[in-house]
């Protein structure tokens, strides 16, 4: 498999750079200890001091999704069951520190993440999670943000999913691998969805849950919030439960059922968002081993159910 590599930082987050814009616009905090940097995607988080952390993008295509989640994160946060890193405080670009985009200053949630340290109670953590998502997935606003690559319809995404399973053929034997593929051939024939754009997560897994003591207890990084199908968080069920029974928990939970067609619909297309989600992770995992277990699980849990 070709395996891809996190893309290069545009500007380059140290701990003099947060320290500074601290000091320029927080200075209450310029004197907390600044912990290690933690480099993801598209941000970087710095711990500062025992309960809180700094959020800044390291390139400029972050930079609007982190201004989403400063808009619409902390109305959410009031009525969401797990925690939620709303912004404490918003920092703005620093023409001095050569720092170009606004940034945040958010809570820091104690915890690993769920692909580290899974629920050790599956089923208390599925029907958790399932009434987050049965909360979160109301209505979503006429302004909320449009994300091209998540909650849209998923025939949307079946050239990269083709083209990520093609890379897999170290990870699955050839019949494992046309099962997938028929597996995501029945995904994309279910039917679309027909409601109102929901508020979405956009990018669940295991990677943005927080597990502590056993039990799951936030949710982070939602810079991919969007609107649309709620199928594309659902799929987090085959990424983060192994047993039927447990995924059928989580599955009430969240408010889809088993019984009519649509949430039925809904179900086979939270499947293939969880194939091509894992088949992504797993894909672009060069230098994330969390990022790389946490895919194959995915794929591995889809498979089983084939």
């Amino acid at each position: 498999m070709t395996a891809n590599n996190m893309p290069d930082a545009e500007i380059v987050i140290t701990t003099d750079l947060v320290r500074d814009l601290l000091r320029e616009q927080h200075q209450d905090l310029a004197d907390q200890p600044i912990g290690t940097i933690v480099h993801g995607w598209d941000n970087a988080v710095v711990r500062v001091g025992d309960r809180l952390a700094v959020r800044l993008p390291r390139r400029e295509q972050a930079s609007a999704l982190l201004e989403n989640e400063q808009r619409w994160l902390p109305a959410m946060a009031e009525r969401l069951p797990l925690s939620i890193p709303s912004p404490l405080r918003v920092g703005e670009p620093s023409t001095a520190l050569r720092y170009p985009w606004r940034w945040s200053v958010i809570p820091w949630f104690r915890g690993h993440s769920a692909i580290d340290a899974p629920p050790t109670d599956p089923s208390a953590a599925a029907r958790t999670l399932g009434a987050f998502l049965s909360t979160m997935h109301q209505p979503a606003a006429a302004d909320a943000p449009k994300n091209p690559h998540r909650g849209g319809p998923l025939p949307d995404r079946n050239e990269v999913t083709r083209r990520y399973l093609l890379q897999f053929r170290d990870l699955f034997p050839a019949p494992k691998l046309e099962a997938l593929g028929r597996c995501w051939d029945r995904a994309l024939a279910a039917a679309p969805w027909s409601g109102s754009p929901r508020w979405l997560h956009g990018d669940l897994h295991p990677g943005n849950l927080v597990v502590d003591d056993g039990k799951l207890t936030a949710v982070i990084d939602f810079g991919d919030i969007t609107a649309g199908d709620p199928a594309t968080d659902l799929g987090v069920a085959w990424m983060l439960f192994d047993d039927v029974s447990v995924r059928s928990s989580f599955f009430e939970a969240a408010g889809v059922g088993a019984d009519t067609k649509p949430d039925r619909a809904t179900r086979r297309r939270a499947q293939g968002w969880a194939l091509s989600i894992g088949a992504a992770m797993y894909a672009h995992s060069a230098n994330s081993p969390e990022m790389a277990i946490g895919g194959r699980r995915a794929l591995q849990r889809v498979l089983a159910c084939v």
